[in-house]
């Protein structure tokens, strides 16, 4: 029974990896993709070769903590994005992440109007954008 229950538990635990894997090597797949880059184009950035970021992306193998650090950098998105971790609102992109935290410290009254002023220029932006499309 407890070898059971033991080996039920590892089985849970290598398809919860397994998921997480999909997750990073979908990740990285599709950020490479938008970025125009081949795969060692991305791998001279984090100092490893094409073959590796192949096999990153189909989710043969999984890159150490370092690596994954330095593909995140490279692709400019934070390490919880591209490890499936960081859902923030869709948030991925590592600069409006931190404009959005820094946002986050201003005195309510400035944070009110900065956000009326987004609010606005999005507003106008979309509208421009439905313009064109409908055009």
């Amino acid at each position: 029974m407890k070898h059971c229950i033991s080996q039920h538990l590892d089985d849970s635990l290598v398809m919860v990896m397994a998921e997480e894997n999909k997750v990073f090597a979908g990740r990285l797949l599709a950020l490479r993709k938008q970025r125009g880059w081949s795969q060692p184009a991305l791998a001279k950035k984090v100092g490893t070769s094409g073959a590796i970021i192949g096999r990153y992306e189909r989710g043969e193998i999984t890159p150490s903590i370092g690596v994954a650090r330095k593909l995140a950098e490279a692709l400019e998105v934070t390490l919880d994005y591209l490890v499936g971790d960081n859902e923030l609102n869709g948030i991925q992109d590592k600069a409006m992440l931190n404009r959005w935290q820094s946002l986050e410290t201003l005195k309510p009254e400035d944070r009110e109007r900065i956000l009326y002023v987004i609010d606005s220029l999005m507003r106008d932006a979309k509208t421009r954008q439905a313009y064109h499309t409908g055009a």
